[in-house]
């Protein structure tokens, strides 16, 4: 499916999903939210603070506007999904923002995904995974991201969002 096609279906479609474009994009950015991240602003804001996934994904339009690039969000609790949004992104994404949440210390389905699509990957979390339980300092995506912005809170995805476009204009340019 051609890139806009996708983009108008995306925009249309029903579900946990919003997609930004104005003007003539130069890149497109896929942000997936993983399990339990729907309840932020609720679940354990000791943790995850008050801002709710609209917030953040508002932010990151916002972003998205003034940076002149295309954004997609998705948030689904099934990991199955967020590994087809994955896929998916290899013919319509020119990188991905992913926050795995839970998947981030157990999916080797997701990480094998990232690492298909050849596409820059950026490992997002509110909280500081380091600082937290031990079997929370493992990631299973790590090795095929670019980086990782943790610890931060809602910046988190903000500044994940800004090192995204700061590579893709870098690689732009590199290969001219």
């Amino acid at each position: 499916m051609p890139r806009a096609a996708a983009k108008r279906r995306a925009a249309a479609s029903p579900g946990p999903q919003r997609s930004v474009a104005k003007g003539r994009p130069r890149h497109h950015l896929l942000v997936l939210h993983g399990p339990n991240l729907n309840l932020l602003g609720e679940r354990e804001p000791q943790h995850y603070g008050r801002v709710t996934l609209a917030e953040i994904d508002d932010e990151l339009a916002a972003r998205a506007a003034r940076a002149g690039v295309s954004l997609t969000c998705f948030q689904s609790n099934h990991e199955g999904d967020l590994v087809t949004r994955i896929q998916e992104a290899r013919t319509s994404a020119d990188a991905i923002i992913i926050n795995p949440a839970a998947y981030t210390h157990t999916s080797i389905a997701i990480r094998d995904a990232l690492a298909a699509t050849g596409l820059p990957a950026f490992e997002v979390h509110l909280s500081n995974i380091h600082k937290r339980e031990p079997f929370r300092h493992r990631s299973m995506i790590s090795d095929v991201c670019v980086g990782q912005v943790v610890g931060f809170g809602a910046l988190s995805y903000g500044l994940a969002f800004d090192a995204a476009v700061a590579h893709l204009a870098r690689t732009q340019a590199q290969s001219k």
